[in-house]
């Protein structure tokens, strides 16, 4: 009769084994719902940084595109200042057709004097001949009129070219300034045929020109 206790005693601790074993299922199956969570989540931050990465990857490659085009802008070309250079030349054209003008047309109002004075000295068809001369010169008065119009308008265009330089400059600047473009590869398109023996005419502010005043002299 002695063995009712201890199977009584068994039993009571299997039962609490039981207990313990369904309390642990119960903790177990919400840990596998987290870890499903967790995982869940891990993978959309995984997908949204390889998306971040892609977007980087595009802009760091414009970023390179851009400093190579400004070092192509700034480094290729006729002594290393293609942007300036184009802006000095449309200065030179508005100069160069400027001077021209002014010496056509004082030529033009000299041959308008002499027609005057030879029209004054004349008669008959000669005269109307001297004064149909006058009548050219006035012609080409008004056909000078282009010069003030044109440069006008290479004027509005140089100052478009000053306005990008000097936002070019500034790109520079903050990329570190010249220095760190030394070494950026251009995209200078190679010249060949007669493009490449091209090379002029001269400006003014080019080193080691000699200008043609002092060829005159030399001639002279």
């Amino acid at each position: 009769m002695s063995s009712a206790p201890s199977d009584e005693g068994a039993l009571d601790r299997h039962s609490e084994i039981m207990n313990m074993l369904g309390t642990i299922r119960e903790a177990i199956v919400p840990a596998k719902e987290l870890s499903a969570s967790l995982i869940e989540e891990h993978r959309k931050d995984m997908q949204e940084a390889m998306r971040l990465k892609v977007e980087l990857d595009s802009i760091y490659e414009a970023i390179e595109r851009t400093k190579r085009e400004i070092a192509t802008l700034r480094y290729a070309g006729a002594q290393g200042q293609e942007i300036n250079r184009v802006t000095d030349e449309l200065g030179a054209i508005v100069s160069g057709t400027e001077t021209a003008t002014n010496a056509i047309l004082a030529a033009a109002e000299r041959i308008d004097e002499l027609s005057g004075n030879l029209a004054a000295r004349l008669s008959g068809g000669d005269q109307e001949f001297a004064r149909e001369i006058s009548d050219q010169v006035i012609s080409i008065f008004e056909a000078c009129n282009f010069q003030d119009i044109t440069g006008q308008r290479i004027s509005k265009v140089v100052n478009a070219m000053k306005f990008v330089e000097e936002r070019v400059h500034e790109m520079i600047e903050i990329w570190g300034g010249l220095e760190s473009f030394k070494d950026v590869e251009t995209t200078e398109a190679a010249r060949d045929g007669d493009d490449a023996l091209l090379n002029g005419p001269a400006l003014m502010t080019d080193k080691g020109i000699t200008s043609q005043d002092a060829i005159d002299a030399l001639f002279g």
